[in-house]
Order: structure tokens, then sequence, then C-alpha cells
């Protein structure tokens, strides 16, 4: 496998930029895990073993409605960011997997900067791929859209019978 040598803009990020990814990666792994879930538990239980001792009160409320609503808006960008790496990462791979396979359809690749009413043809394309696929002899058989018209195409005008070929004189041997 080759090395992709990314423009140095892109290898050399300020060091800010490094420990801010290190650091929301560790954090998103850490928020996932099961001691997170725990101390959030537990937080909660400690809050509401605490209301009897404020009296219930609105500063007693107020606590516990301000910490979740920082956690929450906090982890809604640390969740955000780890989707869209995820994401892009995925569709790199699946870019990759599309252009490697040889008869499969180039127009696939970097499919998600398509509008939604692109994909909407795109997506009726593949069902009337999916509907001649359910027609196929050859349960193995796999086409591109393109090809698959194609060859539907041929298959409609191989079901009118072929005209006899013209007669031929014979040839004869001297």
């Amino acid at each position: 496998m080759s090395k992709i040598n990314f423009p140095r803009t892109m290898r050399q990020r300020s060091r800010f930029g490094r420990v801010l990814e290190q650091w929301s990666y560790r954090v998103t792994l850490w928020t996932g895990s099961a001691v997170a879930f725990a101390l959030a538990v537990l937080v909660i239980v400690a809050w509401l073993v605490t209301g009897p001792l404020f009296h219930y009160s609105d500063t007693w409320q107020l606590v516990i409605n301000t910490g979740t609503t920082v956690v929450t808006f906090l982890m809604v960008f640390l969740i955000q960011r780890s989707q869209n790496k995820d994401s892009l990462a995925i569709q790199l791979k699946l870019n990759e997997l599309v252009a490697a396979i040889q008869g499969a359809s180039n127009h696939l690749i970097d499919i998600e900067d398509l509008t939604e009413e692109e994909l909407r043809i795109l997506h009726g394309h593949y069902r009337t791929l999916a509907a001649m696929a359910r027609q196929e002899v050859d349960l193995l058989a796999s086409h591109s859209v393109e090809e698959a018209a194609q060859r539907h195409r041929r298959k409609r005008v191989m079901e009118t019978p072929p005209a006899p070929p013209p007669a031929q004189p014979p040839v004869e041997n001297r």
C-alpha cells in the first residue's frame, strides 16, 4: 500500500489543534464508558439524597438543571465531532471499495455531496436495478445500473424472434 503524501498544511496543525483533538478523543472514549455512566448515576443519587437537606428548594433544583444543561451542551458538540469523523472515515472506506471493484459505478464516489433530489433519482435507479435482479436467473449476477439497463435493453430485443438468415448460394469446390 502506498503512503499518501498530504500537503504540508494538513500534516502540520497547530499544537492547540492537536491537543484539542487528542483531548476530545479521550473524553469521547471516557464518556462512553461504564465508569462515566456510573458516575452520572451517582451524581443524580447524591442530588436526590441532598433534597431533604435543602428542603427541595429552588436552588437545589437549579443545581441539577444547570449541571445537566452544561454537560448536555458540551456533549452535543463532542458527539457531533465524533460522528463527523466516523462518517467521513466510513465514506472514504466505501469510496475506496467502489473505486477498487471492477464494474462498479464510479458515480457513487462522493455521493454524499449530491443534493437530496439527486439522491432520490439515484435511489430510483437502484430500485430499478433491484427489480431487474429479482428477474435474473443467476442469483450471483451483479451489475451496475448502467450495465443492467444495457443488458435489459438487449434482452428485450432478443425476445423478438430473430429473422432467418438469407439463403446463401452453395459454394462450389473446384
